[in-house]
């Protein structure tokens, strides 16, 4: 959701500020006037976009889920690796480098995405079984993508142990919601550094066994 350039459409406002009130007041505390008066159209309207809450909490947590796989995908495939059976095999640039490359792509997320952050854990629950399956199929999806290509970098760790530090890492990534109020942090890039490194050093403790 992060990687358009172009004018956001009106149904990409309407997603955009329904996640930042669903963050900040939680699902049932946002009518569907508010969503539509924070994007200059009458919340009837609104149902010309969407059936309703529901579908558009569907659309988001669906949405980012999705794509967070397609761009970790993407990126595999810009360095000419392979991808499938959640491996990042293959002829292409150094595992290293592919291994920035995912974490860049995680930490951009958790940066310019952090009210879907926040709605995932509050709100995941309320979707409907369909929708919470999907996602959390995509999540699998993109797990064992960054497994394969952790056991590169670091070959003698196992796979449990890779499954384990990836998920430990997006906790720690994730926590962007909880980092403190604006202005107490370095700005984007210093913040964005700053993760990158502990994140590597989170991959580089469990490769040293």
């Amino acid at each position: 959701m992060t990687t358009r350039t172009d004018a956001p459409t009106r149904r990409e406002q309407i997603l955009r500020e329904a996640a930042r009130l669903f963050a900040e007041r939680g699902f049932h505390g946002v009518g569907v006037d508010e969503i539509g008066a924070a994007v200059g159209i009458s919340g009837p309207g609104l149902y010309r976009h969407f059936a309703g809450k529901d579908a558009m909490l569907a659309e988001l947590l669906v949405g980012i889920s999705d794509s967070l796989l397609t761009g970790a995908k993407r990126r595999l495939a810009e360095a000419g690796r392979v991808t499938g059976s959640g491996a990042g095999g293959g002829a292409g640039a150094g595992a290293e480098a592919v291994l920035d490359s995912l974490i860049e792509g995680h930490i951009d997320f958790a940066l310019d995405d952090r009210p879907l952050i926040t709605l995932h854990d509050r709100e995941l629950d309320r979707l409907r079984d369909a929708d919470r399956r999907m996602v959390r199929q995509l999540q699998r999806q993109y797990v064992e993508l960054w497994v394969g290509v952790v056991r590169e970098v670091y070959p003698a760790v196992a796979e449990p142990a890779a499954r384990s530090a990836v998920h430990s890492v997006f906790g720690l990534l994730n926590s962007t919601p909880h980092l403190g109020r604006p202005g107490a942090l370095p700005g984007r890039a210093g913040t964005a550094a700053l993760l990158h490194r502990m994140a590597r050093g989170a991959f580089a403790a469990v490769g040293a066994g």
